[in-house]
């Protein structure tokens, strides 16, 4: 598959550059600057990211410039134009007119192959403090603002083209437009990179890696775990055995609803419940890093037991997409790493499993795209994201029996209440497929659940004084999960269900609704 590489230099919106080429039907892959792979036929272009750090601190991120230029196009993004400006021979300075937020750019060279087809004057975002006050030799300017002149610049005997702005975020009003011309036209991708496409090469890849093998996943009930269960079916059939994971820390019925799901799937799928090992390693833990490693290693020791009953198991397949790989990593000293996945990593020597994971170069929405193709049906395609550790940081503090049962009752009025409100003609898109409209908040929603809190609120409850629990509601809109923003409820919805879980739930007394966004905020709360 032909792509763009995507050079991480610790940019809070690199994502962004992969989900916009995505957008275009272009394959691309981000990798940390110090990790990027050999080139190799397939790579037709590569783009710098952005940096929180500037290129004339003494320990910026640096990068042979000699792979790529000369050898491939390249685009520098804000620090990654500077960076070439400042390493091949330019000057970057402190700006004393920084530029952050929105800006008005003026195309200097309309016959430039980054800027064809983009309007004369156009708003970008600016995010920097340096600025290009020189040019490389050879460079020309082929866009500026107002305050800075070397707003874009390119080197045509090199390929290289470089932007002081950020084309990847929505800000920019023509950035789909740069990014296009840079993949389409000047690294000469055809966009060809579909669900169907993706579908056919996976398929084929798997089989070839796999052979004989026999395989065994983890299947949660999730979009992404279905998902890659239906693509391994594809590959190997019979030699895949699916393993569903009771850990006591799951959805009210969840357990019983998950397997039925499947029976008319074609897939072999055995339940393993292993829910008081779990609850009994929980015990005493409090810190979220601490319970998602306990709900990890036992996820995998389970795992392990039962690919020892499974005659030559020789992988262990996991639902791992792409911000699951992207929010786990990091930049050490530039970008921080969110928090850890139990999917995502290494396997503890003593398990005698590979890892294969289809999806692991997938957003979320594309997940869901890929399924559609593969003709799985809508409820599960359209299903809510869950954490891997599952309610255990959904609980703040230690685990209990207790704890469980106030926060799954809690959590499944939540729910149901969401999928039998009807918000037809509201005007809500489906969080599954924008192009369609939600009929109720379920649908509209990208991810919802219940937060139960550490702490105690007085109450009055008839004629007496309580002192109980307060819950969260969180719901939020996103696309990949990368970023989300709260969803905004009709006012009588969070009425009923606030009224419905102090009610029904003993232990509540109190419902507060997370307007958090993310950034700065996680979806989940641990």
């Amino acid at each position: 598959m032909n792509k763009i590489l995507i050079l991480d230099f610790g940019s809070q919106v690199t994502q962004l550059i992969g989900r916009r080429l995505r957008e275009l039907n272009v394959y691309c892959e981000i990798y940390p600057y110090d990790k990027a792979p050999e080139l190799d036929a397939s790579v037709r272009g590569v783009i710098f990211s952005g940096s929180p750090c500037s290129v004339r601190d003494a320990h910026a991120p640096q990068v042979d410039l000699s792979r790529y230029i000369g050898r491939l196009p390249v685009l520098g993004i804000c620090y990654g134009a500077q960076y070439i400006a400042h390493r091949c021979g330019g000057r970057v300075e402190g700006s004393v007119a920084r530029e952050y937020g929105r800006a008005m750019l003026y195309v200097v060279r309309p016959d430039s192959p980054l800027m064809r087809g983009v309007s004369p004057h156009s708003q970008v975002w600016m995010s920097h403090g340096d600025t290009i006050s020189a040019l490389p030799d050879g460079a020309e300017v082929v866009a500026s603002t107002q305050d800075v002149a070397n707003a874009a610049f390119q080197i045509p005997e090199q390929q290289v083209y470089a932007v002081q702005f950020h084309p990847e975020v929505f800000h920019t009003a023509e950035g789909a437009k740069i990014l296009s011309n840079f993949a389409l036209d000047i690294c000469g991708l055809e966009g060809d990179w579909t669900p169907a496409s993706f579908i056919e090469t996976t398929v084929a890849g798997l089989r070839e890696r796999l052979g004989d093998d026999k395989v065994i996943l983890g299947l949660s009930g999730g979009v992404d775990s279905t998902v890659a269960g239906v693509l391994l079916n594809r590959a190997i059939g019979h030699n895949l055995t699916c393993i569903f994971v009771n850990n006591g820390l799951l959805r009210k019925d969840e357990y019983g609803h998950v397997l039925e799901s499947y029976r008319d799937m074609g897939l072999n799928v055995i339940g393993a419940d292993a829910s008081v090992a779990f609850l009994d390693a929980l015990k005493g833990v409090e810190e979220p890093e601490a319970k998602r490693k306990v709900v990890g290693r036992l996820f995998i020791e389970t795992f392990d037991k039962y690919a020892r009953q499974i005659e030559n198991a020789r992988w262990l397949a996991q639902g791992t997409i792409y911000p699951d790989v992207i929010e786990s990593a990091g930049i050490p000293g530039i970008a921080s790493k969110i928090k850890s996945h139990h999917n995502v990593g290494g396997l503890p020597a003593e398990m005698n499993l590979r890892i294969v994971e289809p999806l692991r170069m997938l957003f979320k929405d594309e997940v869901r795209r890929v399924g559609r193709a593969l003709g799985i049906k809508e409820e599960l395609i359209g299903r809510h994201p869950f954490p891997g550790p599952s309610f255990s940081i959904r609980i703040i503090g230690e685990v209990t029996e207790e704890k469980l049962r106030v926060l799954r009752e809690a959590d499944d009025i939540f729910i149901r209440g969401l999928r039998h409100y009807d918000c037809t003609g509201m005007g809500f898109p489906k969080a599954s497929d924008p192009r369609e409209m939600a009929t109720n908040l379920y649908d509209a929603i990208w991810q919802a659940g219940v937060i139960l809190l550490p702490v105690k609120s007085v109450g009055v409850m008839g004629d007496e004084r309580t002192y109980e629990n307060p819950v969260a509601l969180r719901a939020v809109v996103s696309t990949d999960g990368m970023t989300a923003d709260w969803f905004r409820f009709p006012y009588d919805f969070l009425a009923d269900v606030s009224n419905e879980i102090i009610n029904k739930v003993r232990g509540v007394n109190r419902v507060v609704y997370d307007i958090s966004s993310k950034p700065p905020a996680t979806i989940e709360w641990e």
